[in-house]
C-alpha cells in the first residue's frame, strides 16, 4: 500500500511552526537561516520574468484582437485605482477612530536609523517611475526582473506575433511548450517551499524578536484588524457582486497564502498563482495581463498600511490632521503607493516620500516603525495576494472570459477535501 504524503499545506504549516520555535528559542540560529530563505525567493524570481513573458505572449497571440487587449488593460487599471483608493480610505479612517498612537511615550519607543529611506525618498522621481515602464534594454529588464517593463515588452511582442497570423503559429507552439517547462520548474521549486518558509520566518523572529512587538502592539492589532475588515467586507462584497465566495476563494489559494506568510513576499507565489487562476476559470490572456500588473498597481494591503502609518505617526507626535489634510494624504498616497513594489526599500521609501510631501507629519516618525515593519509585511503581502486574485476573477467576468464550470469543479474538490491540482505540482 502506497504511503500517503503530507499535503503542501501541512508541510508549510509545520515549517512555519518550527521556524517560529527556532527563532524564538535560538535567535542566533534563526538569523543564520536568512541565506536559505533568500535562496528560495531567488529560485522563484528566476522564473517569474520568463513565465510572465510567455503567458502574456501566448494569451495575446491567441486572443488576436488588440482592441480587446486594450480593453482588458483599461478595466484592470480602473479597478485597481478604485479598490486601492478604498483601501487607503479605510486604513486612514480606522486608525483615526481607534487612535493607536495617542498617548504613547516617544521616549519609551525604540527607534531605528531611517537615513537610507529618507535619502532614497528624496531621490525618488515619480514621473520617472512611470516613464521607467518602457525599457531601454529588454535583456536588462529580464535580468533585473522588472515586471512592468517585462509586461510592456510582452504586450508588444504578443501583438507582433498575433499580426503574423499563420506564419507565427510555429513560434506560438514553441512558447506554449516553454510555458509547460517553466511551470514544471516551479513545481520542483515548490517542493522545497516548506524549507523556504521555515528559514524565512526563523530569520524574522530571530532578528527582530517577539518582544519588539509589545510597545507598538496596538498599531499592529489595528492594522491587522483593518486588513481583515477590508478582505471580508470590501473584497467579500465585490466577490459576491460577481458571483463567487471570498471565503471559498481564500481556501482555494491557502497553500500560496501560507508560503507568503512565511516569506513575507507575494512574489514567491506569482507563477503558481497564474496557473491556479487559470484552473479557477480565468482566461490565460486576462491572467497574464491583470495579475503581474496588479503586483505594482493593486497593492491593497500596502495601501492600508501606508495610510494607517501616516495617521499613527501624526498621533504619536500629537499632530492633528484635518479632514482636508487627510484627503490630501489619500491623494498623495494614490500616486506614491504605486511605486512601493518597484523602489528599493519598498513601503518605507514610499512612506518617507509621503510624509515629506505632507509637510505636516514628521518624517523622523518613520523610525518608530522599523522594529515592527517586518511583522506587518506578512499582512500586507497576504492582502495584496488576495486582492490581485479577486481582481483577476472580476476582470475575467467583466470580459466574459471566465469558465464557471472550472470554479464549480474547484469548489467541489475543496468541499470533498481534495487538493486542487495545478500544473506546477
Amino acid at each position: 500500500m502506497k504511503k500517503k504524503r503530507l499535503s503542501l499545506t501541512v508541510q508549510v504549516l509545520i515549517g512555519l511552526v518550527l521556524g517560529i520555535a527556532v527563532g524564538f528559542l535560538w535567535p542566533k540560529v534563526g538569523t543564520q537561516m536568512q541565506p536559505i530563505g533568500d535562496t528560495f525567493i531567488n529560485m522563484i524570481k528566476m522564473v517569474i520574468g520568463p513565465i510572465v513573458f510567455v503567458t502574456i505572449v501566448v494569451g495575446i497571440a491567441n486572443m488576436g484582437d488588440m482592441k480587446k487587449v486594450g480593453r482588458v488593460g483599461g478595466k484592470a487599471i480602473l479597478y485597481f485605482e478604485i479598490v486601492s483608493t478604498i483601501a487607503l480610505a479605510i486604513g486612514l479612517f480606522v486608525v483615526h477612530i481607534l487612535k493607536p498612537g495617542a498617548g504613547l511615550n516617544l521616549a519609551s519607543l525604540a527607534k531605528g536609523n531611517i537615513d537610507t529611506y529618507t535619502k532614497a525618498a528624496a531621490q525618488t522621481d515619480w514621473l520617472q517611475f512611470f516613464l521607467h515602464v518602457v525599457p531601454n534594454n529588454v535583456v536588462d529588464a529580464f535580468a533585473k526582473g522588472d515586471l512592468l517593463q517585462i509586461l510592456f515588452f510582452s504586450v508588444f511582442f504578443g501583438a507582433g506575433l498575433s499580426a503574423l497570423g499563420e506564419k507565427g503559429k510555429p513560434l506560438l507552439i514553441v512558447f506554449e511548450k516553454i510555458s509547460d517547462v517553466l511551470f514544471k520548474v516551479v513545481g520542483y521549486v515548490m517542493k522545497v517551499s516548506p524549507i523556504g518558509a521555515f528559514a524565512a520566518i526563523s530569520f524574522t523572529i530571530g532578528k527582530f524578536g517577539i518582544a519588539s512587538l509589545i510597545p507598538l502592539g496596538k498599531l499592529m492589532i489595528c492594522v491587522y484588524a483593518t486588513m481583515i475588515l477590508f478582505v471580508v467586507v470590501v473584497l467579500g462584497s465585490i466577490a459576491k457582486l460577481y458571483g463567487f465566495s471570498i471565503f471559498k476563494f481564500i481556501r482555494y489559494i491557502k497553500d500560496e497564502l501560507l508560503i507568503v506568510l512565511g516569506t513575507s513576499s507575494s512574489e514567491s507565489v506569482l507563477p503558481r498563482m497564474m496557473d491556479k487562476m487559470e484552473k479557477y476559470g480565468c482566461s490565460k490572456p486576462v491572467v497574464g495581463m491583470v495579475l503581474p500588473t496588479g503586483y505594482s498597481f493593486n497593492l491593497d494591503g500596502t495601501a492600508i498600511y501606508l495610510s494607517a502609518a501616516v495617521v499613527f505617526i501624526a498621533q504619536v507626535y500629537n499632530v492633528h490632521l484635518s479632514i482636508g489634510q487627510m484627503l490630501t494624504v489619500i491623494a498623495i498616497l494614490m500616486l506614491t503607493s504605486k511605486g512601493a513594489a518597484a523602489v528599493t526599500g519598498g513601503g518605507f521609501v514610499t512612506l518617507a516620500a509621503t510624509l515629506a510631501a505632507t509637510h505636516v507629519v514628521p518624517v523622523e516618525g518613520l523610525a518608530l516603525l522599523l522594529g515592527v515593519d517586518r511583522f506587518m509585511s506578512e499582512a500586507r503581502a497576504l492582502v495584496n495576494l488576495v486582492g490581485n486574485g479577486v481582481a483577476t476573477v472580476v476582470v475575467s467576468k467583466m470580459e466574459k472570459e471566465f469558465d464557471e464550470s472550472k470554479m464549480i469543479e474547484q469548489n467541489r474538490l475543496l468541499s470533498g477535501r481534495s487538493e486542487p491540482q495545478v500544473k506546477a505540482s
